[in-house]
């Protein structure tokens, strides 16, 4: 009979093997004719984290589908690898609501100075979901030049968007006394 699973799991390095396999399946998956599959794959690669599944997950933010995009995007901002900076930037206009509320969500969680201009811009989505995810993103980078914008958004209609924009704000106020002191 073969080792127990759990003295197996036990040893690292098949753990991390392991993992490698899983990480390499998935970004196969990605390429899949089956849209369950991709979708599924593109969400299990931002769980994982690995930063083999960047470059694959930054071609499926071109898929033909929106939920293999929004999903691709918010797994790299779970990666948080700089790679995808410009790329998410640019689904800042897609067409999606969707796919522009996980574009914004995900600047946020990479958290790069590049993203502050247009997520500023993004504040005037028509979309009440994306402005708010614009809004938290501008919070988590903390830059001053998002203080303004944020603050014309306190009279927004949706409670959602000034409920983020009034944390985002707080979160660049108690970055500038962090600053200060």
């Amino acid at each position: 009979m073969g080792e127990p699973e759990a003295e197996r799991m036990k040893d690292p390095d098949r753990v991390k093997e392991r993992k490698r396999q899983l990480v390499t399946a998935y970004i196969e998956l990605l390429k899949s004719s089956n849209l369950d599959a991709r979708w599924k794959a593109a969400e299990a690669l931002g769980e994982h984290g690995d930063e083999s599944a960047v470059e694959p997950l930054l071609v499926a933010l071109n898929d033909p589908y929106v939920d293999v995009q929004w999903l691709a995007a918010k797994s790299l901002g779970k990666i948080g690898d700089s790679r995808a900076v410009e790329p998410l930037i640019a689904l800042l206009k897609n067409p999606s609501k969707w796919v522009r509320g996980s574009a914004s969500w995900a600047l946020g969680k990479i958290g790069d100075p590049r993203a502050v201009e247009p997520l500023i811009s993004t504040l005037k989505d028509p979309k009440a979901p994306v402005r708010k995810d614009a809004g938290w993103a501008l919070g988590r980078l903390g830059d001053e030049r998002a203080s303004v914008p944020l603050n014309e958004l306190l009279q927004d209609k949706d409670d959602d968007v000034r409920l983020a924009v009034t944390n985002a704000l707080e979160a660049l106020k108690k970055k500038k006394n962090a600053t200060t002191k």
